[in-house]
């Protein structure tokens, strides 16, 4: 979808339409309005139109073979004024592209459907960027994001399945590094048999070895019987190491024996295994530092880290954010049998803007969280928890001063020219906001841009200008 999303406007009540049409104007969106003279269908194509808002009854009287022709609103926004029973019947032709909202208005809930039917059409559009493959499908299933990072990390997804190379996945805790180890498993040549994870964290010491090599009866107290472990488990398939910075050093050693020779000796046993397992292990320490300081061996990490994949923490992928919450709002709300409608701008701004330690599992129990507390309605900011509040105006990117060098010098450390250029253009839009007195159509004039552009501007670098 292009950054500034085209909406067409269908009402014959002109204060609906002019109040729709002010209002998403203000929010950045390029706006037609129907006036009726050209063929309803013909007057989409050539505003290349992404959304349509429009009035059901008058739909009807403009284009009355819209449902038959409904494939090609992608997705129709259709604004309600006549009952659930009409907006149902509708949604049978047009699928998951009808998206329903009641009068008399409300401008918040209009915004959020707005933002839910681009984050749909990002989706939607990925998939045809990418082809429709089934891989690409797979990803997207199982993985949710259309921001660069994300779509780097896709690509490099696909290129290892191919191999039987080892991969080491590093990112923070709650970033999805299982799934992306599943993903790759899913997509191998090993697809049909055994994906099988074991959290070396979570098993104590003395039996993580009985876990990944088995045991043979009577080879220690408890052992009552022959017992397959976890390679012998994954045998042609994938074993998922996770957590492997916590693994000890004596088993390390004998982990690093299996990726060598291809062979284990379960615990007790006078003579070894052969297997054929893939291994993908993961972490969210930094193991070149754990090798520094000898509490990981070098050579198994490099063992390991053939492949190396990193997973971006959610702050670093913020334009997945809308998207993420919008994926877990359905789907919480199908299990829960709630009907939360969505979240706010102000909420969503607050959300967007904070920092996410927990990464994406702590978005995905904050959305279940508000969707069991909330049961229906619009989630706003007085429905989040405190700590996401406390932290809306210290997540607020504070822009200071550009860290430039003065009298065209370069320092003599170097600079990063990327960040300074970013910072200094940040501080230009700040300084016009602040002149201006927050009216974003004169900071535009100061700036020389089209007040459109500068409020793109402001949502992709995350600024929030706010009167002291």
């Amino acid at each position: 979808m292009r950054e500034n999303g085209t909406i067409l406007i269908a009402d014959n009540d002109v204060k609906t339409r002019d109040l729709v049409s002010a209002f998403l104007t203000y929010q950045g969106y390029n706006i037609t309005i129907e006036k009726g003279g050209a063929p309803f269908f013909d007057t989409l194509k050539k505003n290349n139109v992404d959304i349509v808002i429009a009035d059901l009854a008058y739909l009807n009287t403009i284009a009355p073979d819209f449902k038959e022709r409904s494939s090609l609103l992608n997705p129709l926004l259709v604004l309600i004024g006549y009952g659930e029973t009409t907006a149902t019947e509708l949604k049978k032709p047009a699928g998951d592209t009808v998206f329903t909202l009641p009068k008399p208005l409300n401008l918040d809930e209009l915004e959020s459907l707005v933002m839910r039917a681009r984050e749909y059409q990002s989706m939607k559009m990925y998939e045809q960027s990418s082809g429709g493959s089934a891989q690409n499908k797979l990803l997207s299933a199982t993985m949710i994001g259309t921001s660069a990072p994300m779509r780097a990390l896709f690509e490099m997804i696909s290129k290892v399945a191919a191999s039987n190379a080892t991969v080491l996945i590093q990112g923070e805790s709650g970033t999805g590094k299982e799934l992306a180890a599943r993903a790759i498993h899913q997509l191998s040549d090993r697809y049909a048999k055994n994906f099988v994870p074991v959290n070396c964290a979570a098993i104590p010491d003395d039996l993580l070895e009985s876990e990944l090599f088995g045991h043979v009866k009577g080879s220690f107290t408890g052992a009552y019987a022959n017992r397959a472990g976890r390679f012998e488990m994954a045998d042609k398939g994938t074993l998922f190491l996770d957590e492997i910075g916590d693994m000890k050093a004596n088993l390390q050693v004998k982990l690093l024996r299996v990726l060598q020779n291809r062979e284990f000796e379960p615990v007790g046993a006078s003579k070894s295994q052969k297997t054929d397992v893939r291994i993908i292990a993961a972490t969210n320490k930094n193991l070149e530092e754990l090798v520094v300081s000898r509490d990981f061996r070098e050579d198994l990490y490099y063992r390991l880290s053939v492949i190396p994949i990193t997973i971006p923490p959610l702050r670093e992928r913020r334009e997945d954010i809308p998207v993420l919450i919008h994926t877990f709002l359905t789907r919480f709300n199908a299990d829960k049998r709630h009907a939360v409608k969505g979240f706010s701008r102000e909420s969503l701004g607050i959300l967007c803007n904070y920092e996410w330690p927990g990464n994406v599992r702590e978005l995905e129990n904050l959305v279940e969280r508000l969707v069991i507390l909330k049961g229906s309605g619009l989630i706003v900011p007085d429905d989040l928890p405190e700590k996401y509040l406390s932290g809306k105006l210290s997540q607020s990117r504070q822009v200071q001063a550009p860290s430039l060098p003065t009298d065209n010098m370069l320092p003599l450390g170097g600079i990063c020219l990327n960040s300074a250029v970013d910072e200094f253009e940040n501080n230009l839009i700040m300084q016009a906001l602040t002149r201006s007195g927050g009216n974003k159509k004169e900071a535009a004039l100061l700036l020389n841009l089209k007040r459109t552009t500068l409020i793109e501007k402001l949502k992709k670098k995350n600024l929030v200008f706010s009167e002291d």
